[in-house]
């Protein structure tokens, strides 16, 4: 063979192998959370490794962590994330924006987990207290923030922009702790395990636990999404994704101490600190993880969000919004019943 030959014959061989690589390369799968207790399948999958030996070899798990629900949606639009744990409000806002062609529910993660905790010093027994009073919640239109003003509609109240004198301030939820030991606000309607902090850290009450809003004591937290191309394009692992959610789901019920172990020292790896062991018991008792997306409770949920305006002025189809085919097919499988 000559030396002309030789380096044909190797350069089709690099090709070759670069496309056999190429072939065999692990699929990447985008997945969003949030470092909260009420993301709890994702921070035990993520601690113990679950999801990834789940996906592999076919693919492995880019983990991806935001604080806010907005920023989910606005990265799964930008098909920056395949997959993703996030409150019901957004997940319906990112769905009515993209008009029913951006995501799918595809199994829930949390029920409960919210309350509105006033402060001792504002005075507040009830409702008609809250007149002039100043609340946060979270963040604008976001699962809180619709609960609240939801909330005071049906008690004869309205936030000072409709007209009302109740001072609705939308800040992160640990300036709202920061605000609330200084006095500046007189309650607060927060997810946990801040409601937690605030009775906790702050001398704050329970004035209501959004649980006894609704029937079964059941509200939805945080479901599960999926981009819908990527489900379209890969219903494999989102099958397989589902398939360690919904273990893990089980798991965390049947071991409340292990689980509060790795969540705690998971809290601690990315936030720099951990949650005190009062604050997290009490946290998690407010809270159910299930794989259940309850959905006529989410969909309520999403009427509230309409009727104040958070989900735009067109039609109000949310008919496309689940897809629990694989969420089923895993239940079956697992001896479990279907989520009808």
């Amino acid at each position: 063979m000559n030396l002309r030959n030789a380096s044909f014959v190797a350069i089709a061989l690099f090709v070759s192998a670069g496309n056999l690589c190429a072939q065999n390369a692990a699929t990447v799968v985008r997945v969003g959370y949030f470092p909260n207790i009420t993301h709890s399948q994702a921070l035990v999958g993520k601690a113990t490794g679950k999801f990834d030996a789940a996906l592999a070899p076919a693919a492995r798990i880019d983990w991806k962590e935001f604080n806010a629900g907005p920023s989910v949606i606005e990265a799964l639009f930008a098909g920056a994330l395949d997959l993703a744990y996030v409150g019901p409000n957004p997940a319906t806002a990112g769905y009515m924006r993209s008009r029913g062609a951006a995501l799918r529910v595809v199994a829930g993660a949390t029920s409960g987990g919210a309350s509105l905790v006033v402060r001792p010093g504002a005075g507040i027994k009830d409702a008609n207290d809250f007149h002039g009073k100043r609340i946060a919640t979270p963040q604008l239109g976001n699962t809180q923030d619709v609960a609240f003003r939801v909330w005071l509609r049906a008690h004869g109240l309205a936030p000072r922009e409709k007209g009302g004198d109740v001072q609705v301030i939308p800040i992160a939820n640990p300036d709202q702790l920061t605000l609330f030991l200084e006095g500046e606000i007189d309650g607060a309607w927060a997810p946990e395990p801040w409601a937690s902090r605030l009775v906790h850290e702050a001398g704050g009450r329970i004035f209501l636990d959004e649980r006894d809003l609704w029937p079964n004591h059941q509200f939805v937290a945080a479901v599960v999404i999926a981009r819908t191309e990527f489900l379209q394009q890969h219903p494999d692992l989102v099958k397989k994704f589902i398939g360690t959610h919904v273990e893990l789901t089980n798991w965390i019920n049947k071991n409340p101490d292990e689980t509060k172990r790795i969540l705690n020292d998971e809290i601690r790896r990315e936030t720099s600190k951990a949650l005190p062991a009062d604050v997290l018991n009490d946290a998690l008792s407010r809270l159910e993880v299930t794989y259940d997306p309850l959905r006529s409770a989410l969909l309520h949920a999403a009427q509230q969000a309409y009727d104040l305006g958070f989900l735009g002025k067109g039609p109000q189809d949310f008919s496309g919004l689940f897809d629990l085919k694989l969420l089923n097919e895993v239940l079956v499988e697992q001896k479990a019943r279907p989520i009808q």
